[in-house]
């Protein structure tokens, strides 16, 4: 797939008012899917279409866990801590910030601070 239309399928996916409201109720704590659907009033079928898309482009990540009576559930958790959306020559750029990319981070303020 071409960066450009990875950004516009990552636009399009965070433009939709079900996975905003599903990364909403993410961003404290990792939830199941039911959890989500209460949290978010919605179905459970659109929570977990909501969390495929999202799943897709790394913006959410799932874990097994094991309840109490032996069975198996997963719950989610967000899977970034901002996003960035810029417009730079006539075109978007997204950029999505994760904890493992801190340094990376830090080296783009510096190299953005260096160009002022």
């Amino acid at each position: 797939m071409d960066d450009d239309r990875a950004i516009e399928e990552i636009l399009d996916t965070i433009g939709d008012k079900h996975a905003r409201e599903v990364l909403a109720a993410l961003s404290g704590e990792p939830r199941s899917a039911k959890e989500l659907a209460d949290a978010c009033d919605l179905s459970l079928p659109t929570v977990y279409r909501r969390l495929e898309l999202l799943q897709q482009y790394d913006l959410v990540t799932d874990q097994t866990l094991v309840a109490d009576d032996g069975n198996h559930y997963k719950v989610f958790a967000s899977n970034f801590e901002s996003t960035v959306i810029s417009l730079e020559d006539d075109e978007y750029k997204v950029r999505i910030y994760r904890e493992e990319n801190l340094p990376d981070r830090f080296s783009q303020l510096w190299d953005d601070l260096g160009n002022e």
